[in-house]
């Protein structure tokens, strides 16, 4: 009988560990602060990746393959007291392109609004209802983020629930002491962002973001020429959202993950194909023209 019971828990067990979504690296780096008392961040880093990558985030069963791969780096600037700690949070998520090896970068987010309690030993518990631990408050608000963005590149506007759930922790956290949920505390924050986010004038981008994955890299292995086409296409959503508003966190976020890939891309097209979009990427990433001047190149990146 024990023998019984046994095998069932590790089958249980197993189904549990299939449904998580999440296969987030997870660093914590206290470089900056002063102290010999070094144990509590590496218990930091341990809660905060078990947090993560065992809770249940959504309704969806994901197999190990089938895991977001993606990275979660705080950087520990002051230890305002014994358990309180200020920093920055770092967060990249990268998509794996079907019938190649390549993953896409998809964000990379830094948040330099990083304030919270920490007790060694005390588990992490987050409250949907309420705003009462401020690090799994944030850890929660970027999981959903992370699952929205991954979401919506699968499928049209496929993150809305995600995002909304965002959105719903950034309400829940506007008489938090702690900085980055409100909308006068910076244009790029987590406020802005799930803003834009569930913002139906930049809706243009999120579909941007269906198109360039699942119509266009998706596709590029048997078919180059068409999901390449498909991009560019894709770009001028881009090209919508920033005319009707130049500066928005989503515009900053799209080309700091795909400026690089861009280039790539890009250089392999047509004469025609490359001139179109070079309009379109001067006009939106000003910052990168250098970079994207390398599209007109001829050698293959």
């Amino acid at each position: 009988m024990p023998r019984i019971i046994l095998i069932l828990a590790l089958i249980c067990s197993s189904i549990v560990a299939a449904g998580q979504e999440f296969r987030c690296n997870v660093s914590v780096s206290s470089s900056r602060v002063e102290g010999t008392y070094k144990q509590v961040f590496e218990s930091m880093r341990t809660d905060i990746y078990e947090f993560i990558n065992n809770r249940k985030w959504s309704d969806n069963v994901f197999t190990t393959d089938e895991r977001i791969e993606c990275t979660i780096f705080i950087q520990i600037t002051e230890q305002v007291s014994a358990d309180e700690f200020k920093g920055t949070l770092q967060v990249q998520l990268n998509r794996p392109v079907f019938d190649a090896s390549y993953n896409s970068p998809l964000l990379n987010i830094k948040d330099n609004d990083l304030q919270f309690r920490y007790v060694e030993f005390q588990p992490m518990e987050f409250d949907e209802t309420s705003n009462s631990n401020p690090l799994t408050n944030i850890l929660a608000y970027y999981a959903n983020i992370l699952l929205g963005f991954d979401y919506d590149t699968y499928s049209p506007l496929g993150g809305s629930v995600y995002f909304q759930k965002a959105r719903d922790i950034v309400n829940r956290s506007q008489n938090a002491r702690e900085k980055g949920w409100r909308a006068f505390e910076g244009n790029f924050n987590r406020f802005w962002l799930v803003e834009n986010l569930t913002n139906k004038a930049y809706g243009p981008f999120r579909e941007l973001l269906y198109r360039y994955h699942r119509l266009g890299l998706d596709i590029m292995a048997e078919k180059p020429d068409i999901g390449r086409s498909e991009i560019a296409d894709a770009l001028k959503n881009m090209q919508r959202v920033y005319r009707a508003k130049p500066d928005t966190y989503v515009n900053r976020i799209f080309f700091d993950a795909k400026s690089d890939e861009l280039v790539n891309i890009f250089s392999k097209g047509s004469s025609d194909e490359k001139g179109r979009v070079m309009t379109i990427l001067t006009e939106c990433d000003p910052s990168n023209a250098g970079k994207y001047e390398k599209i007109m190149d001829q050698k293959i990146f």
